[in-house]
């Protein structure tokens, strides 16, 4: 009995875990396109139990023909998930890969170049320069609505992790 409640003590916090996919990802889809999600999620999660595992992805490649799918690329594909793949989860990583938003890590790797010393923070001026100045660039309108909704330190430095967070999630405050 013991084990049997630690095992649903277990799976209740990967569901949970599982649900703390961004809860604005809804807004970026029409209703349809939700639709069609659910289907997709639907037809994947072959054990109906609401979250996607590497059985259930062996299975659908199985139904596909392809019947020799190496652990390492089932693995790879439940690691973009970043722990249990529900249906947000899933409708997050569709989101992310369509509309053109990289991983927190990637976004965090970029600010980084410009914060040799690993503070966490880079120097408005400086950055706001580069952003006039350099490949795609933003018009000095753009670049004062960025700072805008960008958070900053004391000494008036752009706090990147903090706004990774807001790219990759959204903004709190707006919800």
């Amino acid at each position: 009995m013991a084990s049997r409640k630690a095992g649903t003590r277990g799976k209740a916090a990967a569901t949970k875990q599982a649900q703390r996919g961004s809860s604005n990802v809804f807004s970026m889809f029409e209703q349809a396109q939700i639709q069609e999600f659910k289907e997709a999620f639907s037809c994947i999660d072959q054990n109906r139990d609401g979250i996607i595992s590497k059985s259930d992805l062996r299975e659908t490649y199985s139904q596909l023909g392809k019947v020799n799918v190496p652990e390492e690329e089932l693995d790879a594909m439940l690691q973009e998930g970043k722990g249990p793949i529900n249906f947000t989860v899933f409708l997050t990583l569709f989101g992310e890969k369509l509309n053109g938003t990289d991983p927190e890590e990637a976004i965090l790797s970029a600010f980084r170049l410009f914060d040799p010393s690993g503070k966490g923070v880079v120097n408005r001026d400086e950055f706001k320069q580069l952003l006039l100045t350099q490949a795609d660039k933003f018009s000095l309108a753009e670049v004062e609505q960025m700072f805008a909704l960008t958070p900053m330190d004391l000494a008036g430095n752009i706090d990147y992790k903090s706004l990774c967070y807001i790219i990759t999630h959204g903004d709190e405050k707006e919800e």
